[in-house]
């Protein structure tokens, strides 16, 4: 029914005429130049149409004074403090073996009747006396010697980043005009905190 609706409605309608062509005594010399050299368009009306047209608005962002912004992002890295602190050494040292292993070889071989099975049995005086040593070292040396590397190394990778930021304000201010004269960042980039 709508099908049948909507076909009368389109016969009804009368077709639009076909437009005059434009008559060679009614076109100015332009047109006829433009007709000439083959153009499909008048430029004297697109001329017209651009001259009544509002003027353009400047680009916005021109006049506004470029801000940096810095941001050190350093990779999280694992300290030895960090792992010592996690350390839980309240319990004392574990034997080898376990705690059950341990119990179970004393009472298999009581250390009065057994002497050599004992734990530390293997080792001779001056031995137990470099163990202890080495154990007291590191205990009380290594944490300084790995504070003063990992200091070292924040500000390594602080005075990187430093850099980094110069090399970047320098390329800035040689891609701006004059060099960047007038812009204060590109007068002392060196002065960046």
């Amino acid at each position: 029914m709508l099908g049948l609706l909507f076909t009368v409605m389109l016969g009804l309608q009368p077709p639009n005429p076909p437009a005059p062509p434009p008559s060679p005594s009614a076109a100015t010399p332009s047109s006829q130049a433009d007709a000439a050299a083959g153009l499909p368009v008048s430029l004297d009306r697109i001329k017209g149409a651009l001259e009544q047209a509002p003027p353009a608005q400047p680009l916005r962002g021109l006049n506004e004074t470029p801000r940096f912004k810095v941001e050190i992002v350093e990779k999280q890295k694992i300290r030895l403090e960090d792992l010592m602190n996690n350390l839980d050494f309240k319990s004392g040292p574990v034997p080898p073996g376990g705690l059950y292993a341990y119990e179970q070889q004393r009472q298999i071989w009581p250390s009065v009747s057994n002497p050599l099975v004992q734990p530390y049995a293997a080792f001779s005086q001056p031995e137990l006396v470099t163990i202890l040593a080495e154990g007291l070292a590191g205990r009380y040396l290594a944490g300084k010697a790995a504070n003063a590397i990992t200091t070292a190394q924040r500000a390594s990778a602080e005075a990187a980043a430093r850099q980094e930021v110069i090399h970047a304000i320098e390329d800035y201010c040689v891609a701006q005009p004059h060099g960047g004269a007038g812009i204060r960042i590109c007068a002392d980039p060196s002065a960046i905190r």
